[in-house]
């Protein structure tokens, strides 16, 4: 039996029919941002393997750091004991995040760090007397990772909810915010969707714990930039209530978006912040909550006095090592002008779909770049093209999309954009 034999008797991959997988493709090597298959043939990373490898695969500084980890001290638990990457981690984290935000609890996913997330909310109001409130609110079209408590805030059409009807807990949806990114704001509050907000607080602000959202840019959910703005009166509200303002910025983190934070388009600090995905390069799992010092006293002023929480690989000594290793990229490197140089290219290389007859939108922040389709994307086609356009592309829903290394060259990402366009098209 062959490897991709193997594969298909017996793994599952994620969002695949188990028994009709469709292309699989054997990766044996990666470097930059190629992929290379068993028969020696290579693709483009558009995805940058779900979001993550910024700098591109098997960068040598992380690598590097890694291995001298690796010698040295690959994991110990982190109750009762901590090490120097983590301490170094921390230090780096805050000194890129916004002030305030300053008490940081490791885990080792991004769905982990959501449910953490929401863990301290609940026990933070239980703390204030508030025990009522342990519902939360978001907007619709999120997505916060496929773990039990984050898959009840996630879209209720778009998520999981109907699979999973009548198990997961009841949140309070909000439409989604009206006033795209690259519309002029409107100070109206029916009009940009803020009154539902405030109606919602007003009427129920007694029994939620917390607002999530991603800010400014919806991923997984549909692609979807929203107006900072939006933001803004969000934390005006969130504080007249007493409710707490959580970012899950585990995609947008670290410069996809153009900034170095989503959040930083808006000038918003939330009450905890979620990261992942590109913290460490891509190139080992670690997540980081991320809260402020009035939250983390209030859970350590609790009954519990801790937070309910303590991942095995918490802080993990070779993941945190990736990430100094990863940070020190970011901030060696030039990243705001890769990423305004992607964006260039891809407004003006994605623009002719537009003109395609079953294109509905194209969109372009940061290093995304989105071909919206009036009709469901078949994945399975991209999949079976990226060995002839040597892109691997991975669209869902009714999208067509890439995010790709920081780090590609303008020849590459034209290939990357040619494809989408192509795929778009029919033209494959």
């Amino acid at each position: 039996m062959t490897p991709l034999e193997f594969d298909a008797r017996h793994l599952w991959h994620p969002y695949t029919h188990v028994l009709d997988p469709g292309p699989m493709h054997l990766i044996t090597g990666s470097e930059g941002v190629w992929l290379t298959r068993e028969d020696g043939g290579q693709m483009i990373d558009a995805m940058s393997s779900w979001w993550c490898t910024v700098h591109g695969h098997r960068h040598p500084a992380i690598i590097e750091a890694m291995q001298a980890q690796l010698a040295q001290l690959s994991h110990v638990m982190f109750g009762g004991l901590t090490h120097a990457p983590a301490v170094e981690l921390g230090r780096r984290l805050i000194g890129l995040l916004p002030e305030g935000l300053d008490r940081i609890f490791y885990s080792d996913s991004g769905s982990v760090a959501i449910e953490v997330a929401l863990k301290m909310a609940v026990q933070y109001q239980i703390a204030k007397g508030r025990s009522a409130r342990s519902e939360f609110a978001t907007i619709r079209g999120g997505y916060h990772g496929d773990t039990w408590k984050a898959m009840s805030v996630c879209d209720p059409v778009n998520g999981m909810h109907g699979l999973f009807k009548g198990a997961l807990s009841i949140q309070h949806f909000l439409p989604r915010p009206t006033n795209r990114f690259d519309q002029d704001w409107s100070e109206d509050a029916a009009e940009n969707g803020l009154m539902a907000l405030e109606q919602l607080l007003d009427e129920k602000g007694d029994k939620i714990a917390g607002l999530i959202l991603e800010p400014v840019v919806q991923g997984a959910g549909g692609m979807y930039f929203y107006h900072p703005n939006w933001l803004k009166g969000a934390r005006a509200l969130c504080d007249a209530h007493d409710v707490l303002l959580i970012f899950d910025e585990i995609a947008t983190g670290f410069g996809r978006s153009g900034e170095l934070f989503a959040m930083d388009h808006a000038g918003v600090v939330p009450d905890i912040l979620c990261l992942g995905k590109a913290l460490t390069g891509g190139h080992i799992t670690l997540a980081a909550t991320i809260a402020t010092e009035a939250v983390a006293q209030g859970i350590g002023e609790s009954e519990a006095g801790v937070l309910m929480h303590g991942p095995t690989y918490m802080a993990n000594p070779l993941a945190c090592a990736a990430g100094v290793a990863s940070l020190d990229q970011l901030v060696q490197r030039d990243w705001r002008a890769e990423v305004a140089g992607i964006a260039q290219q891809m407004q003006d290389e994605l623009a002719p779909a537009r003109e395609l007859p079953g294109v509905a939108d194209v969109r372009v922040l940061g290093a995304i770049g989105v071909i919206e389709m009036k009709d469901r994307v078949n994945p399975a086609v991209a999949h079976g093209l990226a060995p002839k356009t040597g892109v691997w592309l991975r669209p869902f829903g009714h999208n067509i999309y890439c995010m790709p290394p920081y780090i590609i060259s303008p020849d590459e990402l034209s290939r990357v954009t040619a494809a989408m366009v192509d795929l778009a098209g029919g033209d494959g």
